[in-house]
């Protein structure tokens, strides 16, 4: 199965290369490669199997993106089986990614994978030690909604000059836990980039609607300590159009700033893309 690269057709163009990773019942990989052109890097759709038979090489790339979608049909629970395959087929070459200083985002059935795989949150770095859960929603249902979203300050890459940002969640795994004790810690790390809020920016105090699927702290994505592994459950790449926002027509008739071309969803590939140019 060849890798397919995105055509150099967008304006700012950087060098940094993109590895979008696809497989079984992963679905957002045209959506997530599309999110990287317009942020000006090229990006890959690359299948798992490619990778394990090393057909192609994540030495090749600056960022990994882990998908939304329902790997392997989320049997054994969301993310369990891409993750268990990773780790038993790729550890070593994940472990050199990281620790080389390469970026990875985990959007939805992705962040479950990076859950699952013991890359977030992260403490000790390459552990594989699986020390958060993201589970089934407290309603009990698949919630399909776009949720107000405030960032923390954070160290992490895709997050820069982000404050607060709406983003549509598709998910029925996507409650946040964790122990008393790791949530101190990725708070007093600075670890928890992202919150479900009211629309006013207020927290969502895990109400719903606004928390839709009652994480703890109403947490909505973390990131490593270093900041360059990132996962959350909303889908900033489906955001890549302003219209894509289900109020689009009142933003436009109001003359609101955000009305542009542009999704808000490409802020956040933006911002890992400059940096990976960077370095």
């Amino acid at each position: 199965m060849a890798a397919e690269a995105a055509t150099s057709d967008q304006p700012g163009r950087t060098d940094v290369r993109v590895l979008v990773l696809t497989g079984y019942g992963l679905n957002c990989d045209y959506e997530t490669e599309y999110a990287f052109r317009l942020a000006g890097a090229t990006a890959v759709r690359v299948h798992i199997n490619d990778l394990i038979s090393g057909r192609e090489r994540l030495t090749d790339y600056r960022i990994m993106a882990f998908i939304g979608g329902f790997a392997w049909a989320d049997d054994h629970g969301a993310g369990v089986i891409l993750a268990t395959k990773l780790r038993h087929h790729l550890g070593e070459e994940l472990r050199a990614f990281v620790r080389a200083g390469g970026y990875v985002i985990g959007i939805c059935n992705g962040f479950q994978a990076l859950v699952n795989l013991g890359l977030l949150p992260g403490f000790e770095m390459g552990s594989f030690e699986r020390e958060v859960a993201l589970t089934y929603n407290d309603c009990g249902n698949f919630r399909n909604q776009w949720v107000h979203l405030r960032a923390l300050g954070s160290p992490c890459a895709f997050t820069r000059d982000i404050e607060r940002i709406d983003l549509p969640v598709r998910h029925a795994e996507g409650k946040f836990v964790a122990s008393p004790e790791t949530l101190e810690r990725l708070a007093a790390g600075k670890q928890i980039v992202l919150k479900y809020a009211k629309p006013d920016g207020t927290p969502a105090k895990g109400a719903m609607p606004w928390n839709p699927n009652g994480s703890l702290e109403d947490i909505a994505g973390i990131c490593d300590p270093t900041g360059r592994i990132f996962g959350l459950m909303p889908h900033p790449e489906a955001f890549n159009h302003a219209t894509n926002h289900p109020d689009w027509t009142r933003h436009r008739v109001l003359g609101s700033a955000r009305m542009n071309a542009e999704g808000e969803g490409i802020k956040l590939f933006r911002n890992v893309v400059a940096v990976a140019g960077s370095g």
